[in-house]
């Protein structure tokens, strides 16, 4: 009965992945929305049956993908499905949300990395190299507007530094995929448990934002990469650009660590919940002064328990 009911749901849940793929692929008005729905038929098969079975809807959904439409859109329920698969598993494994979000996280970003790789061989495009020429491309055009409005005069220093600054884009690409890998695994997750519940009669949620707390170990990778990143390292090398990047992603990380904080202080001691929405809004608009400070309270609150402190005096 068990196996009867397993097929049974991993049609019904393949045929909707197919007509969300479709939908996402044809219907331009709601191909964003279809785009964020697609990992949630692999997410409701695998918080029910685990990932082996996944995988065989996966490979289902791929067949018929190439089928349907063409071998150009293999790429997507890869994409799709290994990010919903992990954050199945992790829902099926009773894991919290953010440690569910954190396998979702890694599921997208692998999917995201066979996106590059099928791209090289099978479409034998750079997606690096198309970048880097989309970044020159747009170097070139500003150029070209700030000359026909007569500011051609911009120093020659600050020119390269413009262009060196946009040419960290390309260097910064894992950070961009990991950013982009963790967006897609937290809009599927909040989709999907809105869907279960409805379903299921369940309570999945994810906890309040006060309550995000980093590993401690997380200061330590920081602290490492901002070490070595002040050695005369070759711009080029790999070690470079590994360190800025590991830097950019851990300094992400203590932001939100810092945000959290703030809004756990204005709940601990029953202050408006202005003074948070305010602080995310200053630092949208002043990002240079303002990043900094929480950062900083983000790394205070995981290296010294800030939070526990604050919660001992109240008691």
């Amino acid at each position: 009965m068990n196996q009867s009911k397993q097929l049974t749901d991993g049609a019904l849940l393949t045929a909707v992945f197919m007509v969300l793929m479709l939908i996402s692929a044809f219907v331009p008005f709601i191909t964003l929305i279809a785009t964020f729905l697609l990992p949630v038929p692999f997410i409701l098969f695998a918080s029910r049956y685990d990932w082996k079975p996944s995988i065989v809807m996966l490979i289902t959904a791929v067949i018929l993908s190439s089928l349907l439409t063409s071998i150009f859109s293999l790429p997507i329920p890869v994409l799709m499905g290994l990010g919903g698969i992990m954050i199945g598993s992790a829902i099926y494994h009773k894991l919290s949300p953010y440690e569910t979000w954190a396998r979702g996280t890694i599921g997208f970003v692998i999917g995201l990395v066979l996106i590059f790789v099928f791209s090289q061989f099978v479409f034998q495009v750079n997606l690096v190299n198309e970048i880097d020429n989309m970044v020159q491309e747009s170097i070139a055009t500003s150029q070209e507007v700030m000359e026909q409005f007569g500011l051609s005069d911009m120093p020659e220093e600050q020119l390269s530094m413009v262009t060196e600054q946009m040419g960290m884009l390309t260097d910064l690409l894992p950070v961009w995929l990991a950013i982009v890998a963790l967006l897609l695994a937290f809009i599927s997750q909040w989709l999907s448990y809105k869907v279960i519940n409805r379903l299921e009669r369940k309570q999945l949620y994810f906890p309040p934002f006060r309550s995000l707390r980093l590993p401690v170990s997380l200061i330590w990778i920081y602290f490492f990469s901002l070490i070595i990143s002040f050695f005369d390292l070759d711009q080029s090398g790999i070690v470079y650009i590994a360190v800025n990047n590991v830097l950019m992603l851990t300094g992400i990380l203590m932001v939100l660590q810092g945000f959290s904080f703030i809004f756990f202080y204005a709940h601990a001691k029953r202050m408006s919940k202005a003074l948070p929405i305010t602080s995310i809004v200053l630092t949208l608009f002043f990002p240079i002064f303002f990043l900094f400070l929480v950062r900083l309270l983000g790394i205070i609150d995981i290296g010294f328990s800030l939070r526990n402190r604050i919660s001992n005096v109240k008691k």
